[in-house]
């Protein structure tokens, strides 16, 4: 199925979804580029439906049903609002009222669990819920974010992109949540140049890594569990940026560079012009993910930012090195990951 507008006898037109899932490639600073996104999640969530479409797994009317605080509720959304399936949203505490608002205008139901201290925290709460939806409706799909493999299959159309525009890549900087994105856009360049240093970016707090479980005010990055999509092998290294540092950056990639983006895009900009500084001869590409809109009432709000103990702080000093996850403190730290697998860098089970 395809959302593009064909007006007879004339040029063909992209959709909503077509325009919107690309990024714009943008140059920051002497070696340093930005893969930029309105919204990065809606390539994945249209990819997902194309690939559960052409195998018969969706057909007209099939519920759709998803675990999601984020972006991809949203790109999801948007998607199935505009080929027709119903959707449910299985969401957390966390989730603001203006993006709770959009996705109930496109039409999804959104479902609110808590957070019973189980084992895996908020995140396998949500997921126990979509289980129990789906054993409900057994008709429904569930894209299943964190473990379809097409989540990450879907960039390789930003790895073109990338290509064509901007040639090799030294480096590439991203954030890691699901572990679509950087897995993905990494695999993909690295068919062209395999000797490409990934960097992942994760928050203290966040398991992915090997960290210790803890609360965190940075959202759009991290996790509770570790998602079967992350590709530990794939990283050369892995950083955990704080709240407050994040939020300084993503202040100065506004005010410096006039990017208005969310926090992740902070996180990501806060390592990867670190990481250019330090290597002026390669091409370092971040990958930004949202736009900053969604952001206004908190993390671009000094009330809310004060509220919360996260007033923006910078760090010279840049990231402290430690040789094991179980070392993260809560602000910048790094780990030279070495495109190991997670039991090799932790000495435990995944």
């Amino acid at each position: 199925m395809t959302d593009t507008v064909a007006t007879p006898g004339r040029k063909v037109y992209p959709s909503v979804l077509e325009a919107t899932e690309l990024p714009r490639i943008i140059r920051i600073t002497g070696n340093l580029y930005a893969a930029a996104f309105s919204l990065m999640k809606m390539l994945p969530a249209r990819y997902i439906v194309d690939r559960a479409e052409a195998v018969g797994v969706l057909t007209p009317g099939t519920p759709v049903i998803e675990t999601s605080s984020g972006t991809f509720g949203l790109g999801l959304a948007m998607v199935c609002q505009l080929r027709g399936y119903p959707l449910t949203i299985v969401g957390d505490p966390v989730i603001d009222a203006d993006l709770r608002r959009r996705l109930e205008m496109l039409g999804a139901r959104v479902e609110i669990v808590e957070d019973h201290g189980g084992p895996g925290g908020i995140q396998a709460a949500r997921l126990a819920r979509v289980a129990e939806l789906h054993r409900e409706r057994p008709d429904s799909f569930v894209p299943g974010q964190y473990d379809n493999p097409d989540n990450p299959a879907a960039y390789a159309a930003v790895a073109d992109l990338v290509g064509t525009t901007l040639g090799a890549v030294s480096c590439l900087v991203g954030t890691v949540g699901s572990g679509g994105s950087t897995g993905g856009l990494a695999a993909s360049l690295r068919l062209a140049n395999p000797s490409l240093h990934l960097v992942g970016v994760d928050t203290p707090g966040s398991i992915i890594f090997g960290a210790t479980e803890g609360t965190r005010l940075l959202r759009g990055l991290g996790s509770s569990i570790r998602p079967g999509n992350v590709d530990y092998a794939a990283y050369d290294e892995v950083h955990w940026v704080g709240a407050s540092e994040a939020f300084h950056a993503t202040h100065d990639l506004y005010r410096t560079h006039g990017l208005f983006m969310g926090p992740t895009s902070g996180a990501s900009f806060q390592v990867a012009a670190w990481w250019a500084r330090r290597n002026p001869d390669d091409t370092v590409l971040m990958v930004l993910p949202d736009e900053g809109y969604r952001y206004q009432s908190t993390v671009y709000n000094d009330a809310w930012l004060r509220a919360n103990d996260a007033v923006p702080a910078p760090n010279p000093d840049g990231p402290r090195l430690v040789g094991h996850p179980a070392e993260v403190a809560d602000r910048w730290t790094r780990l030279t990951w070495a495109r190991r697998t997670f039991e090799a860098v932790t000495g435990t089970a995944r």
